[in-house]
């Protein structure tokens, strides 16, 4: 069975799969990474989305094959319960969550943003979330959340 070399939440691991093709989403799951979710399977959801080489894109999207040689985080190598990433301790601050389905897809993609762009307008963060759908309509208090973890409101 072919193996692939994925570099996750800056481990090195070895996975194998029969099939080049497999999501990139069903093996985080595989080996217990289950911050990301199933949400469509078509990358318009969001639910899915990790950091690959500091990009935010959805798993669902992306091949086993396609990962190796990247780097990928998940929302669990972000941060960790002692020290959040700000990210993640404005949401808490903001209490971002409902059901939390999208929550970890919100996170990364939000992380992405800041990392790329320190000072977001409201605009930015809005276009940067928007392949991120919440069905419970906590998108208010993401932007919040956002914002004040740029240092902008809070």
């Amino acid at each position: 069975m072919p193996s692939y070399r994925l570099r996750i939440n800056g481990s090195e691991r070895s996975v194998e799969s029969p099939d080049a093709d497999k999501p990139l989403l069903y093996v985080l799951r595989d080996a217990g990474l289950t911050g990301a979710k199933f949400g469509c399977g078509l990358g318009q959801c969001g639910a899915c989305t990790v950091l690959i080489d500091g990009t935010a894109m959805q798993s669902c999207q992306m091949t086993v094959a396609d990962a190796q040689g990247k780097a990928i985080v998940t929302i669990e190598g972000l941060g960790t319960p002692a020290k959040p990433h700000p990210i993640q301790a404005a949401f808490i601050q903001e209490q971002v969550p409902q059901c939390g389905y999208c929550t970890s897809g919100m996170i990364m993609s939000a992380a992405a943003l800041l990392s790329k762009n320190a000072k977001p307008s409201e605009d930015d963060v809005r276009t940067a979330l928007d392949l991120n759908l919440c069905r419970c309509g906590s998108h208010v208090r993401v932007v919040r959340a956002v914002m004040a973890a740029s240092g902008q409101r809070g």
